[in-house]
């Protein structure tokens, strides 16, 4: 590869981490959070508290 051609392909790939860098900041509101603020949302809408949810006993298979 040509010096010019090294550099095209770095300058390419700057680009292309830029643009999956920032779609990944896209789905930061998409993702649960932290145990604190689920249990939060769930006591707010009137449902049981996360820790009672996961110590629930499971049915029977």
């Amino acid at each position: 590869m040509t010096d010019e051609a090294t550099l095209r392909a770095a300058a390419i790939m700057a680009v292309l981490s830029l643009v999956d860098e920032g779609s990944g900041q896209a789905e930061v509101g998409r993702q649960p959070g932290e145990a604190w603020s689920m249990d939060h949302r769930r006591q707010a809408m009137g449902r049981s508290s996360r820790m009672h949810q996961q110590s629930a006993r499971a049915p029977w298979r």
